[in-house]
């Protein structure tokens, strides 16, 4: 039936149907979809917009520790909290560097090993992990709640300093760990510790002219790190600008120990510059432990006093620890004096089965050890670094 011959009324209805379906299109399907999605947002809030920096930081915390009860010991793991209230679209940061011997197939697989611990900590949190990509001697992955990326991981190799292959009688030697403290101020101490090529700890100071290059020099070039704590004396000789001093606040202790770690970075553990006064004050080593913990820092008492309470307050606090057990190398800054101090060490060891020594890089100290070095494996102890010898 033409159009104009359709009643008046039937025509008004069909107008107003299709009226009602355009409307109903335009407005009230729109109107009626916002107000589902409303809804849902109201009762399940998307994950992308409750994670907060502070519950992100946690997360990278979880990861650092799982990185570092599936590593061995001395692996250098960094963490950067990035997240802030201003700026939180950028994630935090964890970076994990192991000294190997391994082939580029057996890195890869304890990088995928690795990753994978990682991811399960992620999922706990409901965190999705992103794609993983890998170029020579460095593998990463990041982690995402729903668009946003929270954390990027990034593992790499570095090649552990060229010492020969140890058979199995020679891994059940005694062991010797010399820890060289002091470096930061002289570039040409440290190239003369590197040209060495023996497994000897460097001990940085902080905020010194030379720290941070001397940190990433060392560990490209297979050494290990530590972070040389400043802490007062008892009798206050020739303190740092800044030191770890009785009387600070936890806060006070996190905040310090973080700024000394980024002058130093790449380090591994920490040992007390000078500290008589500062290893000795119970509350003050019980505000340093579960900041080192935190920061999977092991720490190494030097032992400059024998009031300390610092190795039995890591113990206590679950901080991976150890002491000087032997005397210092270098009291006596003579050659001669420095070369007994090395045998005394050696003797320490084999009796003690393990020992740690500590010297300076004295031009003294650094001559007698060119000298005693080549020897040590030939009176039947095996050098090694520090890590080795924490529990």
């Amino acid at each position: 039936m033409p159009l104009k011959a359709l009643p008046f009324s039937l025509l008004t209805q069909r107008s107003s149907n299709r009226t009602f379906r355009v409307l109903f299109r335009a407005i009230f399907l729109p109107a009626i979809a916002g107000l589902i999605l409303f809804t849902a947002s109201c009762q399940f809030p998307s994950r992308t917009a409750r994670i907060n920096s502070s519950a992100i930081h946690g997360i990278t915390r979880e990861l650092a520790a799982k990185a570092r009860k599936t590593t061995p010991a001395g692996t250098v793991i960094r963490m950067k909290l990035q997240a802030t209230s201003k700026e939180p679209g950028l994630p935090d940061w964890l970076e994990i560097t192991l000294f190997t011997e391994a082939n580029a197939a057996e890195s890869s697989a304890q990088a995928t090993q690795i990753l994978n611990g990682l991811s399960g900590v992620a999922e706990r949190h409901k965190l999705q992990s992103g794609s993983r990509f890998s170029k020579e001697g460095s593998f990463s992955a990041s982690f995402h709640s729903g668009s946003r990326t929270t954390h990027f991981v990034e593992i790499k190799f570095v090649r552990a300093l060229n010492v020969e292959e140890k058979t199995v009688s020679e891994r059940d030697l005694p062991r010797l760990a010399i820890i060289l403290d002091d470096l930061g101020s002289d570039r040409a101490a440290a190239e003369s510790i590197f040209a060495m090529g023996y497994p000897l700890t460097i001990s940085i100071l902080p905020n010194h002219e030379h720290s941070r290059e001397i940190a990433d020099e060392a560990l490209q070039r297979g050494y290990q790190v530590m972070l040389h704590l400043p802490m007062q004396s008892v009798a206050n000789e020739s303190p740092e600008k800044k030191e770890l001093r009785p009387g600070m606040s936890r806060e006070g202790v996190e905040k310090f120990l973080d700024e000394m770690v980024v002058s130093v970075p790449n380090a591994v553990g920490v040992n007390n510059h000078q500290g008589s006064q500062a290893t000795s004050d119970p509350v003050l080593m019980e505000n340093l432990m579960p900041a080192l913990r935190d920061l999977n820092l092991f720490y190494v008492d030097s032992r400059t006093t024998a009031a300390t309470v610092a190795f039995d307050t890591a113990k206590k606090e679950g901080v991976a620890t150890a002491f000087r057990n032997v005397p210092f190398l270098d009291d006596v800054q003579d050659v001669a004096a420095i070369r007994k101090q090395l045998r005394l060490a050696l003797r320490g060891a084999k009796e003690k089965k393990s020992a740690i020594a500590i010297g300076h890089p004295h031009p003294a100290t650094l001559e007698a050890m060119r000298e005693f070095l080549p020897s040590v494996q030939e009176n039947g102890v095996r050098l090694v670094f520090v890590s080795e010898l924490v529990h």
